[in-house]
């Protein structure tokens, strides 16, 4: 039976071949997952445990020993135990003496240790080969197949052999390794697992902030402002309207920030008259976050949408239709068709879809998936030119929404101008930035400073 089931597995090694072995130290979640996996893969696994009698979870088809024993047995060995339980090494220093260690261990937070888990293997056991790899890939993953996980494994090694023997179990696992060069890269790989989120961190906080701010503006307007001076209680509207006016603003400020950080480099360059300068840090982070706010905003647009659904439905909305309808049959009066308003309404709609659209087009063209089945040109002519086409439909219908009334005086409560005309401030700084920047007379400047031009070069 044993046979037969490791003979139904996928094998990437031609069974005719020599099993190379593998040892893992280590009999936990991820060293068993782990030794499954390469028994899976046609190697032969020999687990390395202080206690090889009392192990009855691991995979058939695998060897059990003590870890000098073990270590015997094969020249890669697998080192799936925390960094607190590393002394015991140094007993086997002999053992270990040329063979390779990678190490795959993880801390409880950045910067817990001066030096990385990997480095300090290498100082315990100077002898061996140090490689570092399979610390980003949990034991979920392997078990649930590279399918439904993330395929990438990152590897660094001062020895290159080794390092490439390595890589090739990594391959062979059905696993994408990235060669990250020396050990000196272990810190950083090490903090890979324990980062929350790192370049959704300013979308969240931003939106947030956002969100916060335009919530106490519009209640201060809507909801304090009638009942102080007409004795109003409009509380109901923070379920539905507040928030309805809440994020198609967040959504137009945030797409507008999108394409900000551009338009700051672009002058930064004009200015400078050269593209062999760094551009500040912040700039830098900002510029990389910009996929991550574009589909921050894209899920904003799509609460906009869901919320703009349900309005036919409200109660409120069906009591002042029905109040109106009463009204006019009562006083057999009947509102006059314009057509002016109708445009005007139906303009508003129409743009309002439009811009969703490709809202929503550049959202799938962001996808990994998506963003590797087209070359640079057609990326960046999707999320360039026709992204810029986006803000300007979005804006353009938040500016016919706001119609006549866009900057009415008797619009203001307490000289408060409505919502969305703050949300128009920044989509219209860029809009009127990025119009000048492609005007020729800027353009070819631009163009040639990014061809590599100075304006100060002596050559």
């Amino acid at each position: 039976m044993e046979k037969t089931y490791i003979d139904a597995l996928p094998l990437t090694m031609n069974s005719s071949e020599k099993q190379e072995t593998v040892c893992i130290f280590g009999t936990g979640d991820f060293g068993r997952s782990l030794g499954l996996k390469m028994l899976q893969c046609g190697y032969f696994v020999v687990f390395g445990s202080r206690n090889p009698q009392m192990t009855n979870l691991l995979p058939n088809g695998a060897e059990v020993l003590s870890y000098s024993e073990a270590a015997k047995k094969s020249d890669i060995i697998i080192i799936a135990i925390h960094r607190e339980h590393y002394d015991f090494l140094t007993e086997l220093t002999e053992v270990l003496n040329g063979k390779i260690l990678v190490d795959i261990s993880n801390n409880l937070k950045i910067n817990q240790y001066p030096e990385s888990n990997a480095e300090y293997l290498a100082q315990l056991v100077p002898g061996a080969h140090v490689v570092k790899a399979f610390n980003t890939i949990s034991a979920w993953a392997l078990q649930s197949g590279a399918l439904d996980a993330s395929r990438q494994v990152f590897v660094c090694g001062n020895d290159s052999k080794a390092k490439q023997t390595v890589m090739d179990i990594v391959r062979a696992l059905g696993l994408t390794p990235l060669d990250q060069g020396s050990l000196m890269a272990a810190k950083e790989i090490e903090k890979y697992p324990l980062q929350l989120f790192p370049m959704w961190r300013l979308p969240f906080y931003l939106s947030a902030a956002l969100c916060i701010f335009l919530f106490f503006y519009c209640v201060v307007r809507d909801v304090i402002y009638p009942y102080v001076y007409e004795k109003k209680d409009n509380t109901f509207r923070m379920a539905i309207s507040i928030p309805n006016r809440i994020f198609p603003i967040t959504a137009l400020t945030l797409l507008a920030l999108v394409y900000l950080p551009g338009v700051i480099a672009a002058i930064l360059q004009l200015y400078r008259g050269t593209k062999y300068r760094r551009f500040p840090d912040w700039l830098d982070h900002w510029m990389l976050c910009r996929k991550q706010l574009g589909l921050v905003a894209l899920g904003f647009a799509f609460l906009h949408v869901l919320y703009t659904l349900v309005i036919p439905i409200r109660y409120y909305v069906r009591w002042r239709l029905g109040n109106l309808t009463a009204t006019q049959a009562i006083l057999k009066k009947e509102i006059p068709f314009s057509t002016s308003t109708a445009w005007l309404y139906d303009s508003y709609v129409a743009l309002g879809i439009l811009g969703f659209f490709l809202f929503v087009l550049l959202g799938i063209t962001s996808l990994p998936s998506v963003s590797n089945a087209v070359n640079w040109r057609e990326f960046r002519f999707v999320q360039s030119k026709l992204g810029y086409l986006t803000l300007i439909l979005c804006t353009a219908h938040t500016l016919v929404y706001g119609g006549k009334k866009f900057l009415n005086p008797s619009n203001l409560k307490w000289y408060l101008p409505a919502a969305y005309v703050l949300g128009l401030i920044i989509p219209c700084i860029v809009l009127v930035i990025k119009f000048v920047l492609i005007m020729p007379c800027v353009d070819n400047t631009l163009t040639r400073i990014r061809q590599g031009w100075e304006r100060n070069s002596k050559h």
